[in-house]
């Protein structure tokens, strides 16, 4: 014995009964409302707090993210900054070995303290075996630096052009720095030339010198 059951669903009226219940809805009483506006009401404002609150979730994450992605950048230049220091280290050392050592070079150039009168007999001495005649040899004031200090001499000699030019050059030569300025050169008696100019020399100072120059201009 079969059993036919068949199932059949009048969608027009259901459609016509759910519209019914939107008609003469009163917004001030939801309570009031049938339940099919009220449950469909419920869930749509569910639906928009929802997605409301995704999107405002979403900008503080973006706004995140964007901070994040300029950090990312900034350690990427200091990475490939610091890359490059790392990959020329030893290029960068031997430089600095270089340096250091010219520096020496240079210090060993400039006179202590107690070897500025020695050099000062140096200077007076070239002239003397140049056969040049000293008028004037006159030490000015020490001017002392951060590091150094320098001595001006005004000197005047007479003599014959090449002696004063080989006079030029010795002094040139000599195993501390001294250099030769403001040379202004005239007429002597018998046919001899007379040569002004500043010598200057430079001599280091000791620690305690330094130590004082530092202490002075931290002062100021």
């Amino acid at each position: 014995m079969a059993i036919n059951t068949k199932l059949s669903i009048d969608f027009p009226a259901l459609l016509e009964q759910a519209r019914s219940q939107f008609s003469d809805l009163d917004p001030k009483d939801p309570s009031a409302w049938p339940a099919f506006p009220r449950y469909l009401t419920f869930v749509c404002a569910a639906a928009a707090v929802v997605i409301v609150a995704w999107f405002a979730w979403l900008t503080d994450f973006q706004a995140e993210l964007e901070q994040e992605v300029l950090t990312e950048e900034k350690l990427k230049t200091d990475f490939s900054a610091k890359l490059t220091k790392a990959v020329n280290l030893d290029a960068l050392k031997k430089q600095r070995e270089q340096v250091l050592q010219y520096v020496n070079q240079l210090e060993k150039q400039l006179p202590g303290k107690a070897e500025m009168s020695a050099l000062l007999s140096d200077i007076n001495q070239a002239g003397l075996g140049r056969s040049l005649q000293f008028e004037l040899f006159r030490p000015g004031q020490m001017a002392v630096k951060e590091y150094y200090a320098e001595l001006p001499i005004s000197i005047r000699v007479t003599g014959k052009y090449h002696d004063i030019g080989f006079f030029a050059s010795d002094v040139a030569h000599l195993s501390r720095i001294v250099t030769l300025n403001n040379l202004t050169l005239g007429p002597g008696k018998d046919g001899t030339l007379v040569m002004d100019a500043t010598a200057r020399t430079f001599r280091y100072l000791d620690p305690d010198e330094v130590a004082s120059q530092r202490q002075a201009k931290g002062g100021k």
